[in-house]
């Protein structure tokens, strides 16, 4: 066997035995964050709740009576309802968010703001829990200290049945009992 081919193995033996393997998201001891800014303000969003990150992202206005939906952008033969992250916090409207994150789960749903500022790994214990969702229109779930600042952490589930409840899909209704809001 040559060099290259017992490489070859050694890279496919690898690739099989890492699904075998509890992957580093299943890490209790640690929480993955996208540190995020919507309308100016510092926040943070839990990575294991979202599908995706797209900055730049076309989104076509809808006319209607939610100022928090932008409109609707294409996801890979998907269309998907865009929401401004401020406008669901409360915030004034501001400038046209640049990015774009894919809310995890179902029904598809996107989450616009405007700066990334990175993406982090936390001690699971350096996260202050708010179990209650009491902040900002009940998507807070927590605070966490990042670069001496202290962020709240957005819950997209939440966030997720907070549009939910905007746009009149209610629990128990057929058109809320089709979709998963949690």
């Amino acid at each position: 066997m040559t060099t290259v081919e017992r490489r070859i193995t050694r890279l496919r033996t690898d690739f099989d035995r890492s699904f075998a393997q509890p992957q580093d998201s299943h890490d209790v001891e640690h929480v993955e964050l996208l540190a995020v800014r919507a309308a100016g303000r510092p926040y943070a969003l839990r990575l294991a709740q979202t599908a995706g990150l797209h900055p730049d992202r076309p989104v076509t206005p809808l006319p209607g009576p939610l100022p928090a939906l932008l409109g609707l952008a294409g996801f890979v033969g998907a269309v998907v309802p865009v929401y401004d992250l401020a406008a669901l916090l409360g915030h004034p409207a501001a400038d046209r968010p640049r990015w774009l994150v894919m809310a995890a789960g179902t029904p598809l749903l996107a989450l616009a703001f405007h700066d990334v500022d990175g993406h982090v790994r936390v001690a699971a214990e350096a996260i202050i829990s708010e179990a209650s969702g009491d902040g900002r229109r009940g998507v807070l779930r927590g605070m966490v200290a990042l670069d001496g600042a202290t962020r709240p952490i957005i819950d997209v589930p939440a966030a997720r049945a907070v549009v939910h409840q905007m746009a009149g899909h209610a629990p128990g209704t057929e058109e809320g009992a089709a979709h998963d809001v949690r």
